[in-house]
C-alpha cells in the first residue's frame, strides 16, 4: 500500500532530509586518501546524532553501521573498514536518518583524489539520471515514466543499469511501497501522486548489470568487476512538482 504523506509529515521530512543531506556534505568534504570508511562512519554517526536524529540503517535488519560505504565494484550495502582510502578509488555512500518520526534517504558517489576519466564519466551520467527521472515525478505521470528516463539515459552512454536493487517509497518506514525500478518501459506501475515520497537512487555499473551479493549476505558488487556508482534522494511529489528533500536546505 503507497502511504500518502500530508503537509504536515512532508515537513518533517523536510527536516530529515536537510539532515542527511548535511551527513553527505561532511562526508564529502573529509573523503580523500588514507581516511577510513569506518571513520567515514563515526563522523556521519555523530553528526546525525547531533541533530537530533537517529541513523536509518544501524540496527536495521542487523545492518552494522550508520552508513553504507561501498567502493569500486561494490554496488550498495558496503561495510565501513578500518582499510584506507586509496587514490583513484570511488566510494559510494548511502545515508538515511530518522528525524521526528520520519525518514530521510539519499546517497551520493565520490571520488578520492584523482580518478580515472571512466570513473569520473560513471559518477556524472549516474547522477545526471536521477534528475532525468525527477524531471517525470510529477502529478499524472505514472511510476514507470521515471524509470524509463533513467534507464535511457544510462544506456545512451554505454552504461548499465542495475536490476536486481531498486528505489523505494520513504517516511515512518524506511522502505516502503512503491518500488521504484530504474529501468522498465514508460506508462506502466501506479499513477503519481500529490503526497507520494520516493527515493528514487540509480544505480549504475560500467559493464553489466548483474550482481552479486557477498558472502556478508549484504554487500552486493558487480557480477564482472566492473565499477559501479551510486546517486539518491528522497523526493515529495507535490502538486506544484517534485520537492528534493534531501537537496533543499
Amino acid at each position: 500500500m503507497i502511504i500518502i504523506k500530508n503537509s504536515k509529515e512532508i515537513e518533517y521530512m523536510r527536516h530529515s532530509g536537510r539532515v542527511v543531506k548535511e551527513t553527505l556534505e561532511k562526508l564529502e568534504a573529509a573523503v580523500k586518501p588514507g581516511i577510513t570508511t569506518a571513520e567515514l562512519d563515526r563522523i556521519a554517526e555523530e553528526f546525525i546524532l547531533g541533530q537530533g536524529g537517529k541513523p536509518s540503517f544501524k540496527g536495521y535488519h542487523g545492518f552494522p553501521a550508520s552508513i553504507c560505504a561501498s567502493l569500486n565494484k561494490e554496488v550498495v550495502h558496503g561495510f565501513p573498514s578500518h582499510k584506507p582510502l586509496e587514490e583513484g578509488d570511488i566510494i559510494s555512500v548511502d545515508c538515511g536518518a530518522i528525524v521526528d518520526g520520519y525518514h530521510a534517504d539519499a546517497a551520493r558517489t565520490f571520488p578520492v583524489g584523482k580518478i580515472s576519466q571512466e570513473a569520473a564519466k560513471l559518477i556524472a551520467v549516474t547522477r545526471e539520471s536521477f534528475f532525468k527521472g525527477v524531471e517525470l515525478a510529477r502529478v499524472g505521470n505514472r511510476l514507470s515514466d521515471i524509470s524509463n528516463a533513467i534507464q535511457v539515459y544510462v544506456e545512451g552512454f554505454g552504461f548499465s543499469i542495475v536490476r536486481d536493487f531498486v528505489g523505494h517509497g520513504v517516511g515512518k518506514n524506511l522502505h516502503e511501497d512503491p518500488e521504484v525500478p530504474n529501468f522498465g518501459r514508460p506508462g506502466r506501475g501506479p499513477k503519481l501522486s500529490a503526497g507520494m515520497v520516493l527515493a528514487i537512487e540509480p544505480m549504475v555499473n560500467v559493464g553489466g548489470y548483474s550482481v552479486v551479493v557477498e558472502p556478508n549476505g549484504w554487500t552486493v558488487v558487480t557480477a564482472d568487476g566492473s565499477l559501479s556508482a551510486h546517486y539518491e534522494n528522497t523526493v515529495a511529489i507535490l502538486e506544484n512538482g517534485p520537492e528534493i528533500l534531501t537537496l533543499s536546505t
